[in-house]
């Protein structure tokens, strides 16, 4: 009896899990690992991780052999450029959805980290391709889509102007307090 009440309640945690993943999007591939104790303060990626409604706009690139992470915050613009040279951070495969762009921060609405998207949904959806860019607007609380002319609230990813249509794509993300992931 003890064994199937513990089968039983595996299988039910295990249903849970899966459905709390069907919000997540997995059209594109996305894989990011990024170490704080590599970048402390005052990188702004590690800056903006546990403050609420602070985010970036993460894109990656390889210049020289080397792998750069360009970060855009949300609340003022700022451009960093991130050398990743530690040999660990060389071998990681660095993947960021739809066109190379993802959004991670802390909602302000419920104190959540969010991984998104960084390619407008309906565009994406609707039109095909991969490059419909989201840029801040609003003093950071939104992301517009020159393509569509919708905005969406960073912090739960719904439109918040415009036509209706679908919300921010999700990505799982986590923060341990020293490595930020986001993932499908």
């Amino acid at each position: 009896m003890r064994t199937k009440l513990l089968l039983l309640t595996s299988f039910m945690l295990l249903l849970s899990a899966c459905q709390g993943d069907q919000n997540i999007y997995r059209e594109y591939q996305c894989n990011f690992v990024f170490d704080t104790s590599l970048h402390p303060l005052p990188c702004q990626l590690t800056g903006i991780l546990g403050n609420i409604g602070h985010f970036a706009k993460i894109q990656t690139s390889t210049v020289q052999g080397v792998r750069h992470l360009k970060t855009t915050r949300n609340y003022d613009n700022a451009v960093e450029d991130i050398r990743l040279t530690t040999e660990r951070e060389a071998k990681t495969n660095y993947i960021l959805g739809a066109n190379n762009c993802i959004i991670v921060g802390t909602s302000s609405y419920d104190n959540r980290l969010v991984a998104y998207e960084g390619q407008c949904p309906n565009c994406l959806s609707d039109y095909g391709g991969n490059n419909y860019p989201l840029i801040w607007q609003n003093n950071g609380t939104q992301l517009y889509c020159a393509k569509c002319k919708r905005s969406y609230d960073v912090n739960n990813g719904v439109v918040a102007d415009g036509a209706s249509g679908r919300q921010l794509y999700q990505y799982i993300a986590s923060y341990n307090g020293v490595i930020l992931s986001a993932w499908n």
